[in-house]
């Protein structure tokens, strides 16, 4: 049965969402706009009603096609750093094939009237002394700017978030941190304190081998059967073993997974709940790494990396079939989108740096290739544009900011990191819909119209801000119908998950979704990774930075 407008609100946000279920058009912000992937190449993809090419010739006879060494299908955060790779180890003659018009995926950003804010992943945090390759990648960015007497990279100060850093709204007021802990009861806090210390115990914990049970990147955990065994149960279902039943504790992990992983914590494997604490606290300390931000969030890194490709970039290529019709040849066939002309090039190795689940509908002969198990979760981001700074209770508004028992995340601050506290900024919006499964949630998402995001936005803010709608000036949202990765239980560690990395013929693959987790860090490891497998297969001398 359908659900109603009035239904879906409630749903999505609560039963306070309902009374927004009928506003007028004239009660919404004065501009803005509904923004998306594209989703039209997408179905017509999944739909397989993309073309062949021009000339009506198999695709491997095709007389235009573009010989290049190297084809990467995929430009965000995993493509673009198989590029950097490539780049690095003196392979330049290369093509990166994107779909959407800029490079990126879901760490792409904005700019708009002066302001810099995010559409999707917003930070890193600061990676340990093992993570070579990303530290390489980020002093030759100016953000690491030396060692310290422990061998750890040392952030320059501009680019570690700033102080306020984050804040909850619980019990009527804004309170400091993420832990609503105003109103918690003895309870509570014994709970905290208990769940906190059996973070720091797996934090600080080692197998024969030295390595850590949680690590980031995961390729680099410990494959300790008890630890792996945390993966077949649900985070939720650990949390009960332990007997923490404290509504604020539980409250605070599911929004660690939410914020993750698109997951409440009944849904998000216990091995992935665990590693989101522990993977970042270095050998069992009670501090997190600290968090490495920019307005634009990473879109800094997409950024950087793209101006470095130059015209290896190319935009708007919907690659709609590869195919191996020799052992040392591969076709990739594209729409131009931008044209609506059909494209191809031949290439030595490809590096598919696109989900799994794109695997089926373009790689030829991967039949045998179990990729059913791969769910992703859709998201909704906004960006609020204020011509002034809203009323505050409690404490000042910090870089994130968290309401208690909303089913949004809140929302980043865009101008935290410039220093300007006061008058107009961007507040960037977060929402996982986690509620139904993964395509009853996209299609919900195709459903909504910009006026229901908005009032749905726009009502999470004002539990907050009362007066906040009198300030917004534009409010502009983007719908992510596959986001991320979802690590739901038994996901992770399984042999799905691990084979779907190993190469296909001269197919090479690189996607944060390899890992299991959607993180910048395991993007770019897949990236780096692929990278250098091609740089094997074609005998291209090469240090490894894994």
């Amino acid at each position: 049965m359908a659900l109603s407008r009035r239904d879906v609100f409630i749903l999505l946000l609560g039963t306070h969402a309902a009374t927004w279920a009928g506003c007028s058009r004239r009660q919404l912000p004065p501009a803005g706009e509904m923004l998306s992937p594209d989703i039209a190449s997408g179905h017509r993809l999944r739909d397989r009603k993309l073309p062949r090419v021009s000339t009506g010739l198999p695709a491997t006879e095709s007389p235009d096609a573009e010989t290049v060494p190297v084809v990467i299908v995929g430009g965000g955060i995993a493509g673009l750093s198989a590029a950097w790779r490539l780049r690095r180890a003196g392979l330049k003659n290369f093509r990166l094939l994107e779909l959407e018009p800029h490079s990126g995926g879901t760490s792409r950003s904005d700019r708009k009237q002066g302001f810099a804010y995010p559409w999707g992943a917003h930070y890193v945090p600061a990676p340990m002394k093992e993570n070579a390759a990303l530290i390489s990648l980020l002093e030759e960015m100016q953000v690491m700017v030396g060692r310290d007497a422990a061998g750890e990279p040392v952030v320059a100060e501009q680019y570690l978030c700033r102080d306020p850093e984050e804040r909850v709204f619980a019990d009527g007021r804004w309170q400091e941190g993420l832990y609503p802990g105003g109103g918690a009861s003895d309870e509570d806090l014994q709970q905290l304190k208990a769940f906190r210390a059996a973070i720091g115990s797996w934090a600080g914990r080692r197998d024969q081998g030295d390595k850590r049970m949680f690590a980031i990147p995961v390729a680099t955990c410990s494959t300790d059967p008890q630890t792996l065994a945390l993966d077949q149960i649900s985070m939720q279902t650990w949390m009960d073993q332990q007997g923490w039943t404290s509504p604020r504790l539980r409250w605070l992990v599911d929004h660690s997974c939410r914020d993750d992983y698109g997951l409440t914590i009944g849904q998000t494997s216990a091995w992935a709940g665990i590693f989101y604490f522990a993977s970042r606290l270095r050998n069992g300390e009670s501090e997190s790494q600290p968090v490495i931000t920019w307005p634009e969030g990473n879109g800094r890194i997409v950024d950087y990396l793209t101006s470095q490709l130059g015209e290896a970039v190319r935009c708007s290529q919907a690659v709609y079939r590869i195919e191996q019709p020799s052992e040392n040849q591969t076709i990739v066939s594209a729409l131009d989108v931008a044209n609506d002309v059909p494209v191809q090039w031949r290439a030595d190795q490809v590096i598919f740096a696109a989900p799994q689940f794109l695997v089926p509908y373009i790689i030829q002969d991967s039949a045998d290739r179990d990729t059913a198990s791969f769910q992703y979760g859709a998201w909704v981001v906004a960006n609020i544009h204020l011509r002034d700074r809203p009323r505050e209770t409690g404490f000042p508004m910090c870089w994130d900011n968290v309401i208690y028992g909303s089913k949004s995340l809140g929302y980043v601050t865009s101008t935290h990191q410039t220093g300007a506290d006061h008058g107009p900024t961007v507040l960037s919006w977060y929402y996982p819909l986690t509620e139904q499964p993964g395509k009853v949630s996209r299609q919900q998402l195709l459903d909504l119209t910009w006026d229901d995001w908005a009032a749905l936005v726009v009502a999470d803010l004002e539990l907050v801000h009362p007066d906040i709608s009198t300030y917004i000036e534009r409010l502009d949202v983007m719908r992510w119908g596959h986001a991320m990765i979802q690590p739901r239980p038994g996901f992770v560690w399984s042999d799905a998950r691990r084979d779907a990395a190993r190469p296909l013929g001269n197919v090479h693959f690189a996607n944060t979704d390899l890992s299991g987790v959607a993180l910048m860090e395991e993007a770019f490891y897949h990236g780096v990774r692929a990278a250098e497998e091609v740089l094997a297969a074609r005998r291209h001398p090469f240090e490894s930075m894994l």
